[in-house]
């Protein structure tokens, strides 16, 4: 289903018992986080915090804070009902027509794929009000944790534009508050936001950016999705919503911005322009260090009348961008097995908070098969980040981490099994000796042939006879064992 906005999300999760309403009053610097990372690790509820001190917003958090409201969020039963439409999408590509009838056939996907095109409206909630004279100290920005530089925008989609090819490019970049006018703009270096301000510097023109929080949450997740560079982030939320995105031109920058959104926030980057970002509390658990990056310019400030500021926490895992992670882990995975057929399934374990660690089983076919796979994992998009990639056969289950550490402890010859490569690494990265270039470990944890230099007979799974599983299933009432 397709949400028209970001309070029938909230309408949904409170009929569902999904989501609290916090009525006594809170504060924006670190009590709400404070709350809000109490109830993420006790695997609670979405928070509406409808009384925030000196502001007239409420605010909502954690609001894709479990696989339920995640999948909530995109309007499926299962993030792996996403997945099976992306395959039928990749059947289509893969086989070409070779009749008319076969055309005829794939003429309704083809149509419904063309019905995900975003649409062009010409008024908008997200415009009720209009200030051409900004404040950012109407919202109310958190500040997370007690040594981050400041308060930060956590969950903005951030719209820029290329300037050579006119495509449109949404991010979710954090944005530090340095006053009610400007703040930065955190664009890693291999960001397509980043690449899009490096080509208005060499033109010596300014970067237009808009800014748009809250709509329907698909948007705010697409925001998120690794997607190849010339695919646009709201035709593909069209394909999750079922439903195009509408869009409304900004009233001062040339980008459009969806129109159910509840703020938007429109300015610029100057070329060259950079100041201090950071210390952020960050998903690694640990504080990120301070650099130099890019500053943004509010000259406009649309939203709602009633408009609500979501936002989220970074931190720790479990925190909700943990599952929204998850969500990138199982829509993706058919785009992995399109271009590496072997592959049975992945994950991406919260302990390696999404870059650091990836476990993937397949269908080990010849010797050095994992170590292929390793090497094309690391050569595909944001895998490049991925510091340790684990193989192991196809009847491991990777969603089990006990299971695969299982293989690993048993399975692995440190010496034979485990290979070191340097390459990128995720910008994060504070064990790296370099920003954003170190090492990176690939361990096979598959059974070992004799043809890749095991010369012992591998032993043989411990496995119970069949005869005796069922006869055990048809007595198990007998044995009053409760388990």
């Amino acid at each position: 289903m397709a949400y028209q906005d970001l309070r029938e999300f909230i309408s949904v999760l409170e009929k569902e018992g999904e989501l609290k309403r916090i009525k006594v009053e809170v504060d924006s610097e670190l009590e709400i986080t404070e709350i809000t990372d109490r109830v993420s690790k006790a695997y609670g509820p979405a928070l509406l915090f409808e009384n925030v001190k000196g502001y007239n917003m409420p605010v909502l958090i954690n609001a894709f804070g479990s696989v339920k409201r995640m999948s909530m969020a995109l309007g499926v039963k299962s993030l792996d009902d996403i997945a099976q439409e992306v395959t039928d999408l990749l059947e289509i590509k893969d086989n070409v027509p070779r009749s008319m009838w076969d055309k005829v056939k794939m003429l309704p996907k083809l149509a419904e794929l063309s019905s995900f095109m975003p649409k062009i409206v010409k008024k908008a909630p997200c415009q009720e009000v209009v200030d051409y004279e900004p404040s950012l100290d109407i919202l109310p920005i958190l500040k997370c944790w007690p040594k981050d530089a400041g308060k930060f925008i956590t969950l903005p989609q951030v719209y820029t534009r290329d300037p050579e090819t006119g495509k449109r490019n949404v991010g979710m970049y954090r944005m530090q508050v340095y006053d009610s006018q400007t703040t930065g703009m955190h664009w890693h270096m291999h960001h397509d936001g980043a690449e899009n301000y490096r080509k208005n510097c060499k033109l010596g023109r300014a970067t237009e950016v808009a800014v748009a929080l809250g709509g329907d949450p698909v948007i705010t997740y697409a925001a998120t999705a690794p997607l190849p560079k010339d695919i646009d982030e709201l035709i593909f939320a069209g394909f999750l919503r079922k439903k195009s995105v509408e869009l409304v031109k900004c009233k001062t920058v040339d980008l459009e911005v969806p129109a159910d959104a509840e703020i938007v926030i429109e300015g610029y980057v100057n070329p060259g322009e950079t100041r201090v970002e950071g210390p952020f509390g960050d998903h690694t658990g640990y504080y990120s260090l301070a650099g130099e990056f890019p500053v943004f310019h509010v000259q406009c400030i649309t939203y709602r009348r009633d408009a609500i500021y979501p936002a989220t926490i970074v931190g720790k895992p479990p925190q909700e961008d943990c599952y929204m992670a998850l969500a990138t882990e199982r829509i993706f995975l058919p785009l992995l097995k399109f271009q590496l057929p072997e592959i049975v399934d992945m994950h991406l374990p919260m302990e390696g908070v999404f870059h650091n660690c990836v476990l993937v089983s397949i269908k080990k076919s010849y010797p050095g098969h994992a170590r292929k796979v390793m090497n094309a994992l690391w050569g595909m998009g944001q895998m490049m980040f991925a510091k340790f990639i684990i193989v192991v056969d196809e009847d491991v289950n990777v969603q089990n981490v006990s299971e695969v550490m299982w293989k690993v402890f048993n399975n692995v010859d440190p010496r034979r099994d485990t290979v070191i490569v340097d390459g990128p690494l995720e910008v994060l990265d504070h064990s790296a000796p370099l920003p954003l270039y170190g090492a990176k470990m690939g361990i096979d944890a598959t059974r070992k042939w004799r043809s890749e230099g095991h010369l012992r007979e591998w032993p043989e799974d411990i496995k119970m006879s069949p005869e005796i599983k069922e006869l055990v299933d048809k007595r198990w009432s007998e044995y009053e064992i409760d388990l």
